[in-house]
């Protein structure tokens, strides 16, 4: 994570340095804007409309293939872009980190804790869909809740955010970037921009060649599409199109297709953090090169964006090491010792509602949903048959606990790099957040109870 956080820092300064995400978010927003003044949204605010539908996107992400560590790029997008809209940098990672990780935690298709735990549980793979869509549709309800309440208390009185005037150096940057008059002439697509569109579209007409067919799978569903060609002669067309009209468009195209190509490289091929951290790192060096910088200065670019998001990465590092301290002590298996002879002789919700709290509380000191699966699932299925509790409802009771405090665990690495990419400190997050983690505790909780009482599909 730690490299990941440096690859994508490094790239987004070169990103950056084009100004084309400011040029892109102003001209997103003043055609919003004009939607405005039509019948039909006269009445709605365009703006939380984008924000409920970015959170949409993303809950799905999260819900689907777990999207987590994706986050720290995407924070570094929307950030900018809900200031713009007359928010704060909170309201910004929330539309992202924490739309995707509500829906992690209401999740329907992750692998990395519903596939993997049932797997140790020897439940079917992703059984129990129709109740998990329920709670997940719940969650992200909530979520989306949440953050538009707030995001309508900023908007009316700024003063309202605790980042008011944290956020000042965010909103300098913008002053400047709104300020900046780019010529006509400097707008036009140089020669080194057409020549990083026929590169890459040749090197999409190969990958075509090698991948006609993708397979995806989502569940027990498994279905072969042609997406890679789909989405060359779409890289061919668009980067075409944008060539002729503003080189700035060209390069928010490269930034569309790397989102594009990470969606399909983690349903399809399995990527991970080091994958993703590569195609965005090409990404950063393809926007430069169209935006005519020598590689010299790329790389001088690339270093500075590592300089600026050095602090993230630290603390990471600092978090995995309490992570190591726990487990090379043997702290985390005294916890869990202690845990399973205190939930002997209780009834059934007293001890469902023991094994939720107690994922919820060992969240906190391991993030790793794959890990804790490991550490927790065989002990936990154990006392589910000796208690006559379903296993499938154990599961529920962990991917609940497992995701929701990680949107609060200072352990986690995903949390820190988003912190450190929005520059939001852990303490306001932390006190801006808790009493929503609460609630969803509590909901979490009443959400188990039906899979002790009623004859639920899958349980």
């Amino acid at each position: 994570i730690i490299i990941f956080i440096f690859l994508i820092g490094g790239s987004f300064w070169i990103f950056n340095y084009t100004n084309s995400i400011t040029i892109g978010v102003n001209a997103f927003l003043k055609r919003m804007q004009g939607l405005q003044g039509r019948k039909v949204l006269v009445h709605l605010d365009v703006n939380l409309l984008i924000v409920i539908s970015i959170m949409i996107v993303f809950s799905l992400f999260g819900a689907i293939f777990g999207m987590s560590e994706e986050t720290i790029a995407f924070t570094m997008i929307f950030v900018p872009l809900a200031l713009s809209m007359g928010y704060d940098s909170l309201v910004g990672m929330s539309m992202c980190y924490l739309a995707a990780h509500v829906g992690f935690a209401g999740a329907m298709l992750n692998p990395f804790t519903i596939g993997i735990a049932q797997g140790l549980a020897h439940l079917p793979t992703f059984s129990g869909l129709a109740y998990r869509f329920i709670c997940w549709l719940i969650f992200t309800a909530l979520g989306i809740v949440f953050v538009v309440w707030y995001a309508k208390k900023v908007k009316k009185n700024p003063h309202f955010s605790p980042m008011y005037q944290l956020d000042e150096s965010w909103k300098e940057k913008l002053q400047q970037q709104d300020n900046l008059i780019i010529p006509e002439h400097d707008r036009k697509s140089p020669i080194s921009a057409w020549i990083v569109w026929l590169f890459l579209s040749i090197v999409f007409i190969v990958v075509s060649i090698f991948e006609p067919l993708t397979t995806i799978s989502l569940g027990k569903t498994t279905c072969y599409l042609p997406i890679i060609p789909i989405l060359t002669g779409m890289f061919f067309l668009i980067g075409f199109i944008t060539l002729r009209k503003d080189v700035h468009y060209f390069i928010l195209n490269l930034l569309l297709f790397a989102i594009l190509a990470l969606i399909v490289g983690v349903l399809a091929y399995h990527w991970y953090v080091m994958e993703i951290a590569t195609l965005f790192f090409i990404m950063g060096i393809c926007a430069g090169l169209a935006y005519s910088c020598s590689l010299d200065r790329i790389f001088q670019l690339f270093l500075e964006g590592c300089k600026d998001i050095m602090g993230a990465a630290l603390v990471v590092g600092l978090a995995g090491g309490i992570i190591v301290i726990l487990q090379e002590g043997k702290i985390i298996d005294t916890i869990l010792y202690a845990m399973s002879n205190a939930m002997q002789n209780t009834g059934k919700v007293v001890s469902l509602g023991g094994m939720f709290l107690f994922q919820n509380l060992l969240n906190l000191i391991i993030p790793s949903g794959s890990a804790k699966a490991a550490l927790t699932i065989p002990i936990m299925a154990e006392f589910s048959d000796m208690l006559h509790i379903s296993r499938q409802t154990m599961v529920l009771a962990f991917q609940f606990g497992d995701g929701i405090t990680n949107m609060i665990t200072p352990a986690s690495g995903v949390l820190l790099g988003c912190l450190g990419a929005a520059k939001i400190p852990y303490s306001v997050w932390a006190k801006w957040i808790w009493k929503f983690i609460l609630f969803l505790i509590v909901v979490g909780f009443l959400l188990l109870l039906p899979t002790l009482f009623f004859p639920i599909s899958g349980f």
